[in-house]
């Protein structure tokens, strides 16, 4: 599905600000996908957290392509009939580079939820960079279930317990409904230990400065027949 950017958009505050910080590049294993990220080579890359909010800038999340959003983005690239077709949400988008590989792997629709106003941005960004139109919400669907999203994509969201406790039991009901549900991973601690099975292994390199390691040996899950038996 392709669009031109939304009239407006680079006249945002928050789009300059983009802009100003990163450069566009792909992340390695996603060579198709043309982001807009921060690099090595500029000031932004090694701000401080205070230097980042006096700049406007928060927690940059949008600005770096994570090991769990490559790894899922590759698998829908290349097992594109996960998505054909279908009506598909990415939650907690960041950069928008899973809605990204979902929209070029052929889905009918794709609307990335973030709660973050420069995240919004980035994700217009990247996909009017990607050529492709990218439906935004910007609010937090936790617990939404609306039958209109037939897959639910997630990545990199389980770095937190609070966030991760209030959104496994939404996946694990978005699951048993009968929805397809993804998650895009490194192992980290608050991933569920139980209940999910790994479809899918990559080395996806990513930045030292925001994860433990430059290069994460990130998977792609979904819920087991066990755990969907469970549920139900």
């Amino acid at each position: 599905m392709t669009s031109p950017l939304d009239q407006g958009v680079l006249e945002l505050p928050e789009t300059a600000v983009i802009l100003e910080h990163t450069q566009l590049s792909a992340p390695r294993l996603t060579p198709e996908i043309q982001l807009h990220l921060a690099a090595e080579d500029l000031p932004f890359f090694r701000m401080g957290e205070d230097e980042l909010h006096e700049a406007g800038l928060g927690v940059p999340y949008w600005a770096f392509a994570w090991a769990g959003g490559q790894a899922l983005a590759r698998y829908l690239l290349d097992t594109p009939e996960i998505v054909r077709g279908r009506r598909v949400l990415d939650f907690g988008a960041g950069s928008g580079i899973v809605a990204i590989a979902a929209a070029q792997a052929g889905a009918f629709d794709v609307t990335a939820s973030e709660i973050d106003p420069l995240c919004a941005a980035a994700i217009r960004l990247n996909a009017e960079a990607n050529d492709l139109y990218i439906d935004v919400a910007l609010e937090d669907l936790i617990g939404d279930m609306s039958p209109e999203h037939e897959v639910v994509l997630v990545g990199d969201v389980c770095y937190d317990a609070e966030i991760a406790h209030r959104l496994i039991p939404w996946l694990e009901a978005l699951n048993s409904a009968g929805r397809t549900v993804l998650i895009g991973d490194p192992g980290r601690f608050y991933l569920p230990k139980l209940g999910l099975e790994r479809i899918a292994s990559y080395h996806a390199p990513t930045t030292a400065l925001m994860e433990d390691s430059d290069l994460r040996n990130a998977g792609v899950w979904r819920f087991s027949d066990t755990a969907t038996a469970l549920a139900g």
